[in-house]
C-alpha cells in the first residue's frame, strides 16, 4: 500500500498521539508555564535551547530537530553515561543501528550518509567503546541540530542528514567546574575568564573498567586492556565588539586487548580554529581551519611474530562563510570551502618481513554556495540557493580498470600532485512556507545532495576497522533528490507543537558490496563495489511539550527504504539494512519538585532485515548453507523501557558545591532483544537459530556535580 494512502486512511494516528499527549498532561499536571528563549545571530557559537512561540511554524526549514542538553541529562542512560547520539535515535526518521549502538540511520540511509561535526569539524567515528558510548562529553555540549536530508547548503558531501554539536563558547563569569562519577567512567570540566574578553574550559572524561580487572587474580584478566578516554578544550576571545577568535580542540583514544598478546586501538583528533567578523550592520563573515584525523590499528606480540596495523583518514579543511542582510525580507548566505582528504586504507608491518601497504588516497573536495531566504508576504516565504560541488582525485596513485565482471584488465600510474579524475555537481535547494493562520502552516522542500566518500562496511552494526573510500574513476558519487512536505500545528498556546512530515528520496550511484566481499587491506576494493539505485520513502508524526511539569515527545514514523542493483539479489529489489516499517518512540519528563525528577523513554521498532540459510547441502563431511535472497527477513521487533530519576538534595543558590544523584535503569522489563542469530549447520540435523542478546536489565548510580 502506498504510504500516502496509508496516511490518508490512517491519519487517526495523528490525532490519537496528541489525544494522548494531553490526556497525559491532564493527569499529571494543569499548570503550564512557557519560557522564550532569545534566538542567537546565525553567527553566535551558542546553540539556542527551545524556540521562540510559533517558531516552528514560521521557519522554512523541514526535518529539522533541536535538542537541548538541559533536556537530554534528564533522559535515562545506558550506564549512567549521558549520549546525545542516543537521544537523536528518539526522534522521527532516526533509527540505531543495533543495540546499545551510537550509530544511526537517518530516513533508511547508512550511517555513513550522515555528516556528523563538532564546531564545525567533521568526525568520521563518534563512538567510544565499540559504538556503546559516543565521544560528545554532556558538560562541554551546548546543543545540537539534526537535520534530515535538507542539509544547509554551506555543508556538502553526505546524503542523508548534517548533526550539528556545539560545544560552549560563552564567557563565564568566574571559575568554575561541572562533573560526574559513574559505573563506567567519570569526568571533569573547568572553566573561567581570562580577563573581561577571554575565557577557556578544559574537560576530560575516562573510563576505568581496565582498573577494576586488574584486581582479578586470573593472570589473563588482569592484564587486559579496556578503557576509553578524550580531552577537549576551548579558548575564545574578542579582540573587539567586531572580531571574535576561537580555538577547539578534541582528542580521544579507544584501547582493547590483552597486553601480552594483542590490541586494537582507534579514535579521534579534531582542531578548529575560527575568526567571526562584523564587517557592518548588514554584513557578518566567518572564516574557519578544521583538522581531523582518525587512527586505527592492531597490533600483535605472539612469540612466532610481531605485527602491527596502521589505517587513518585525515582532512585539512579551509571556509569562509558571509551572511549578508540588505533588509527585512531578505538574508543571504554564501561561502566557500576546500578539503584536502588523505586517506590511509591500511599499513602492516610483519617483523621479519617485508611491509604490506595499501596505497594512500588523495583528493580535494571544493565548495562554492549561495542561498536566499526571502519574505514574500506576512503568509508566504521561500528559500532557495546552489551549492557547486568539485571533487578532485590526486596522485600519487594506481587506477586499476575492470572488465563488465569486475575482472582486472589493466592499470594506469599518476605521479604525485597529478589530478586525474573530477567531479563536477549542482546541488540546488528550494524550501517553501505557508501561514495558515497564528497555529498552523505548510511547508514544502526539495534538495539535491552528493556524496564523495563512503564508508566500506558489510554488518549492520559496523566496525571501527571500516575503511572509507573515495569516489573514483571506477566509482561515482552517490547522489539524492529529497523531496518533502508537512504541515504543522499548535496547541493551547504554543505550549504543544504537532507535525506530520511525509518525505521521498530516490537515490542514485548507491552503492553495496558482492557477497562475501574482502573489505579490509584489498589493493581491488572497487572490484566488489556494486552501484545501483535505491528509494526510500515515509510519513513522521510528531507531538512536542516543551513547558510544565511533564515535558517531552511523541512520534511515530512509518517507512521504507529500497535498493535495486545490478548483481545483487539477482538484480531484484531488495529491503536497505536500515529499513524499518513501523517506529514509535516516547520520551517524558516529570518534574515532582525542584528536587525530584523522573524520566521513561520506550522505544518499539520493526526489527532490521536480514538474510537466513533456507537449506543446506553436504560435500563429504562439510555442510553449507543455501541462503535466502537478499533481506528477505527480519529479526524479531525491538522493544525497551528505559527509566531515570534525578534527586537534587540541596537548592540553596548561595551553596557553591552542588550535586545531584541519578538512578537509571536501562531495559527496565528486561527484554531480551536479538542482537545476533545465527544457525548451525550440523550434518544430518535440522539447522537451529540461535539468538545472541546484549542487555537484559542494567541499573546504574551516576553522581553529578557543579561548582
Amino acid at each position: 500500500m502506498p504510504l500516502c494512502t496509508y496516511f490518508v486512511m490512517n491519519k487517526t494516528i495523528y490525532f490519537l498521539l496528541i489525544f494522548l499527549f494531553l490526556l497525559t498532561d491532564f493527569c499529571f499536571s494543569q499548570q503550564t508555564n512557557f519560557n522564550d528563549s532569545i534566538n542567537s545571530h546565525l553567527l553566535n557559537e551558542v546553540v539556542v535551547s527551545g524556540n521562540k512561540s510559533g517558531e516552528n511554524l514560521s521557519k522554512i526549514e523541514m526535518g529539522v530537530d533541536k535538542l537541548s542538553i538541559q533536556n537530554i541529562k534528564k533522559m535515562p542512560a545506558l550506564m549512567g553515561e549521558v549520549d546525545i547520539l542516543k537521544a537523536i535515535q528518539l526522534l522521527p526518521g532516526v533509527q540505531a543501528t543495533s543495540e546499545g549502538s551510537s550509530g544511526f540511520s537517518v530516513r533508511g540511509g547508512s550511517p555513513d550518509q550522515n555528516l556528523i561535526l563538532l564546531d564545525n569539524t567533521t568526525l568520521y567515528n563518534p563512538s567510544h567503546f565499540m559504538g556503546f558510548f559516543s565521544v560528545f562529553n554532556n558538560d562541554v555540549i551546548n546543543g545540537l541540530e539534526l537535520y534530515k536530508g535538507d542539509i544547509p547548503l554551506k555543508y556538502g558531501g553526505r546524503l542523508s542528514s548534517l548533526l550539528d554539536v556545539k560545544t560552549k563558547s560563552d564567557i563565564p563569569k568566574h571559575f568554575s567546574g561541572t562533573g560526574g562519577i559513574g559505573l563506567i567512567s567519570s569526568r571533569l570540566m573547568l572553566e573561567a575568564p581570562l580577563g573581561e574578553n577571554t575565557s577557556w574550559m578544559v574537560s576530560g572524561r575516562r573510563s576505568y573498567a581496565d582498573i577494576f580487572l586488574r584486581l582479578s587474580n586470573d593472570e589473563s584478566i588482569n592484564k587486559a586492556i579496556i578503557y576509553f578516554y578524550d580531552l577537549n578544550l576551548n579558548v575564545n576571545h574578542r579582540f573587539s565588539s567586531k572580531d571574535k577568535l576561537s580555538l577547539s580542540a578534541y582528542y580521544g583514544k579507544d584501547a582493547f586487548g590483552a597486553k601480552a598478546i594483542s590490541k586494537f586501538t582507534y579514535g579521534n583528533a579534531a582542531l578548529s580554529l575560527t575568526w567571526s567578523h562584523t564587517f557592518s550592520e548588514n554584513l557578518f563573515g566567518k572564516f574557519s581551519f578544521n583538522l581531523t584525523d582518525y587512527q586505527y590499528g592492531m597490533g600483535s606480540n605472539m612469540e612466532s611474530a610481531e605485527i602491527d596495523w596502521k589505517s587513518n583518514i585525515t582532512d585539512y579543511m579551509l571556509r569562509a562563510d558571509f551572511v549578508q542582510i540588505p533588509n527585512e525580507k531578505i538574508n543571504l548566505s554564501y561561502g566557500v570551502s576546500s578539503i584536502y582528504h588523505q586517506l590511509n586504507p591500511g599499513v602492516i608491518h610483519h617483523s621479519g618481513q617485508s611491509d604490506f601497504e595499501v596505497p594512500n588516497n588523495y583528493a580535494l573536495e571544493h565548495g562554492i554556495y549561495i542561498s536566499n531566504e526571502q519574505k514574500l508576504s506576512e503568509t508566504f516565504s521561500v528559500k532557495y540557493g546552489l551549492r557547486c560541488s568539485i571533487f578532485q582525485n590526486m596522485g600519487q596513485a594506481t587506477v586499476y580498470e575492470y572488465d563488465n565482471n569486475y575482472g582486472l584488465t589493466d592499470s594506469v600510474k599518476y605521479g604525485s600532485g597529478k589530478i586525474y579524475n573530477t567531479y563536477f555537481a549542482l546541488e540546488p535547494r528550494l524550501g517553501l512556507v505557508y501561514i495558515l493562520n497564528k497555529k498552523s502552516s505548510i511547508k514544502a522542500s526539495y534538495a539535491h545532495n552528493t556524496q564523495f566518500i563512503q564508508l566500506a562496511n558489510n554488518s549492520a552494526s559496523g566496525s571501527p576497522l571500516d575503511v572509507w573510500f573515495a569516489a573514483s574513476p571506477n566509482v561515482k558519487p552517490q547522489q539524492v533528490d529529497l523531496f518533502s512536505a508537512g504541515y504543522f500545528q499548535n496547541f493551547k498556546d504554543d505550549i504543544f507543537e504537532a507535525s506530520v512530515e511525509v518525505y521521498y528520496k530516490d537515490l542514485k550511484n548507491l552503492i553495496d558490496f558482492a557477497d562475501h566481499a574482502n573489505l579490509l587491506l584489498n589493493k581491488h576494493l572497487e572490484s566488489e563495489i556494486r552501484p545501483g539505485n535505491g528509494k526510500a520513502y515515509g510519513v513522521e508524526w510528531m507531538i512536542r511539550k516543551n513547558t510544565g511539569k511533564l515535558t517531552g515527545f511523541m512520534n511515530y514514523t512509518l517507512s521504507r527504504s529500497e535498493r535495486t542493483i545490478p548483481g545483487i539479489n539477482n538484480g531484484k529489489t531488495y529491503l536497505a539494512p536500515y529499513d524499518k516499517t513501523h517506529a514509535f518512540n516516547i520520551s517524558l519528563s516529570y518534574e515532582f519538585s525542584p528536587k525530584y525528577n523522573l524520566s521513561a523513554n520506550w522505544v518499539y521498532a520493526t526489527g532490521n532485515p536480514t538474510t537466513y540459510p533456507t537449506g543446506k547441502f553436504t560435500i563429504g563431511k562439510e555442510v553449507f548453507p543455501i541462503y535466502s535472497g537478499r533481506n528477505e527477513y527480519r529479526i524479531p521487533h525491538y522493544d525497551r523501557l528505559d527509566l531515570s530519576f534525578n534527586y537534587i538534595p540541596n537548592q540553596s543558590k548561595n551553596k557553591k558545591w552542588k550535586s545531584e544523584w541519578n538512578f537509571s535503569l536501562y531495559n527496565a522489563y528486561g527484554k531480551k532483544n536479538a542482537w545476533m542469530i545465527q544457525f548451525d549447520q550440523e550434518e544430518g540435523k535440522v539447522p537451529r537459530a540461535e539468538m545472541t542478546y546484549l542487555f537484559s536489565v542494567v541499573p546504574s548510580i551516576t553522581y553529578n556535580f557543579k561548582f
